[in-house]
C-alpha cells in the first residue's frame, strides 16, 4: 500500500512539474495557448476528479510561490478542469470523442472562470497576439467582460480541445503494462 502512496504522489508530482514546464514555455513563446493543464487531465482521467483537482491546484500554487503569485487564483481553473475531466471520465470511457466533447466544454467553462479573475489580476489583457482582439473588441464598445471573454473561448478551442486529445493520445499509445490498474494494482 506505500508503495502505491508512493508511485501515485510520483506520478503526480511529474503531472505538476509538466504542467509548470508547458505553462513557461507557452507564456514563454506568448503562443496563445496554455497547455498548463496537460498533467491535470492526464491524472484526473487516470486517477479520478479529486486527484486532477489536486494537481490542478499545486500547480498554480507553486507556480504562484515560484514565478508570480497572481498565478494562484487562477488555480480555480485548473481545479475545474480537474474535475470536470475526472467525472466525465469516470462516467464514459475516455475516447477521442469523450476528449473532444470535454475540451469543448472546457472551452467555456475555464474563460467563464478565469476572465473574471484575469479582468481583476491583468484588467483583461494577457500578454499574447489575443490582445489586439481584446483592445479592438473594447473600442468598438464591447464591456470589458466580452472583451476579454471572446479571445479566451478561442484560444480555449484550441488549447483544451488540444490537450484532451494529447492525453487521449498518450493513454492510448501507453503499453499494456503501464495502464492505470497494472501499475498500482489496485483501485485508488
Amino acid at each position: 500500500m506505500r508503495d502505491k502512496k508512493i508511485s501515485l504522489m510520483i506520478f503526480c508530482a511529474i503531472a505538476i512539474a509538466l504542467n509548470i514546464v508547458l505553462g513557461i514555455v507557452t507564456s514563454s513563446l506568448k503562443l496563445p495557448l496554455y497547455l498548463d493543464t496537460i498533467g491535470t487531465i492526464f491524472v484526473a482521467v487516470y486517477f479520478g476528479p479529486w486527484y486532477g483537482a489536486t494537481v490542478g491546484a499545486l500547480t498554480n500554487i507553486l507556480t504562484g510561490i515560484i514565478f508570480n503569485p497572481k498565478d494562484i487564483p487562477f488555480l480555480l481553473v485548473n481545479v475545474a478542469v480537474g474535475l470536470i475531466v475526472g467525472f466525465v471520465s469516470k462516467k464514459f470511457k475516455w475516447s477521442l470523442v469523450s476528449s473532444v466533447i470535454t475540451g469543448l466544454v472546457l472551452s467555456v467553462v475555464c474563460p467563464l472562470i478565469g476572465t473574471p479573475i484575469g479582468i481583476w489580476m491583468y484588467g483583461g489583457l494577457t500578454g499574447t497576439g489575443s490582445d489586439f482582439l481584446f483592445l479592438w473588441l473594447q473600442k468598438v464598445g464591447n464591456t470589458i467582460f466580452v472583451s476579454s471573454f471572446i479571445p479566451k473561448i478561442l484560444n480555449n478551442l484550441l488549447d483544451k480541445i488540444g490537450s484532451c486529445v494529447l492525453v487521449w493520445l498518450l493513454i492510448t499509445s501507453l503499453p499494456k503494462q503501464f495502464t492505470r490498474d497494472k501499475l498500482f494494482n489496485s483501485n485508488m
